[in-house]
């Protein structure tokens, strides 16, 4: 911690702030040091080490081109995101607003969510994991259905499996043993994929943290930030420009030296509780570079990102127009239900045919991610209709519930909140 929060907390073990009465405020001071601005040392609470040699990198398997689009679900699919719904709505929205408040998820809720094997599905078999093949349109689905349930918990469930994903994808046989099986196990890291910073305009091609070579490896300098769980994250993806050449992609542990971390709280996604990556002269060995640093894997990583953002904006999406469609019929003004006027009855349709068009495009650009097919187009069409028609759907819920749209009691205020993440959002989650 810093100078302030240590003398913070001898000034909370003085007897003098008895006698003008600020013991409360000062201990309170205390608490929530970390979230005002304090910089302190990434967790490190585990060595990632190698429990078993590979001869080369485990990968999923490429499923069969069925040659139609057809995005009906398969028997295993909808079990998943049965599954998957069912603790959204009894965990994720119960807890919702209470994280929001405090910026961070409620104690357990997020092991329990690793409970739900959702790192699991991505993982090949041979490294301890239940995938057999890529499963983009699956993983789409299971961020729809946490969204449903709250948006800032669902990017905290699903940033541990963003660097699992990625390790599978592109990670070569040592970086996979070194870190695949400790998401298979029981205690699932926190981990996060960083590729965001706080530049206007920013382009994730052109990052401004910057790394060069060194006798030994690489050397990081550089600021990330709205990183999920960043606090207690172990393990993070961080892009940075390569001498020049373009962004590439490095793995870097919360205990190397020079890693700091600073709470950034934003105007939502409160519940994943983001901060700021600090990287300061962070050496890091040459087994550090993920995918070799070639561009294409950089590009994929960021067209798989967008599209994590595109499914979980329509999951936060359907929860308006469930929200909604009940409060209008329900809501009574000069002697019949809100729903009868015309205005409001388009209104809802409006965000019923703009979220059935996000769902498609998103799901047409996974299919064909998953496959192996060109889909750049797709996930520039499915990014597009997440940042516009997302917060069209989020202000349409706030003024459909009128004054009670403002209100903290009801939860369209937070999902609009949340919504306006997606057009600034880059990393965090992967498909």
């Amino acid at each position: 911690m810093g100078l302030g929060l240590a003398a913070l907390t001898r000034l909370a073990g003085s007897k003098a702030i008895d006698r003008v009465g600020l013991r409360g405020p000062v201990q309170n001071l205390v608490k929530t040091g970390t979230r005002s601005g304090f910089r302190a040392a990434g967790a490190a609470t585990r060595s990632f080490t190698s429990v078993q040699r590979l001869g080369k990198p485990a990968r999923l398997a490429k499923p069969d081109d069925r040659g139609l689009f057809d995005l009906t679900p398969d028997e295993d699919q909808k079990l998943i995101v049965e599954t998957v719904s069912e603790f959204a709505a009894e965990q994720l929205r119960p807890a919702a607003a209470d994280a929001d408040e405090k910026l961070a998820a409620p104690e357990g809720l997020l092991s329990r969510a690793a409970e739900l094997g959702v790192s699991l599905v991505g993982i090949p078999e041979e490294l301890g994991g239940a995938g057999t093949e890529r499963s983009v349109v699956t993983n789409a689905l299971v961020a729809e259905a946490l969204a449903h349930g709250d948006l800032g918990l669902a990017v905290a469930v699903l940033a541990p499996s963003a660097v699992s994903t990625a390790l599978v994808a592109w990670g070569d046989e040592q970086q996979q043993a070194d870190y695949v099986p400790a998401f298979t196990g029981e205690q699932v890291p926190a981990a996060a994929l960083a590729l965001l910073e706080r530049t206007p305009l920013f382009d994730p091609f052109k990052p401004a943290t910057k790394a060069k070579r060194t006798p030994k490896g690489y050397q990081l300098d550089g600021v990330k930030s709205l990183v999920p769980r960043a606090a207690e994250a172990e393990l993070f993806i961080v892009s940075a420009d390569l001498e020049g050449r373009g962004p590439a992609l490095f793995l870097v542990e919360s205990s190397n030296a020079g890693v700091t971390i600073e709470s950034e709280p934003a105007m939502g996604l409160r519940g994943a509780a983001t901060g700021k990556l600090h990287l300061e002269k962070v050496s890091l060995p040459a087994g550090a570079l993920l995918g070799g640093g070639k561009a294409d894997v950089f590009t994929e990583v960021v067209r798989l990102s967008r599209l994590g953002w595109a499914a979980l904006a329509a999951g936060v999406g359907k929860a308006v127009l469930d929200y909604v469609v009940p409060y209008v019929n329900e809501r009574t003004a000069f002697g019949e239900p809100i729903s009868h006027r015309q205005a409001v009855a388009f209104s809802v349709a409006d965000i019923a045919i703009e979220l059935e068009g996000l769902r498609l495009v998103t799901l047409r650009a996974a299919a064909r991610a998953e496959q192996g097919k060109e889909y750049a187009r797709e996930a520039a069409l499915a990014r597009k209709l997440a940042t516009d028609k997302g917060m069209q759907i989020g202000n349409a819920g706030v003024q459909l519930l009128g004054g009670h749209g403002f209100v903290k009691e009801h939860p369209v205020e937070r999902w609009y909140r949340d919504l306006r993440a997606i057009g600034v959002m880059e990393g965090a989650v992967l498909l």
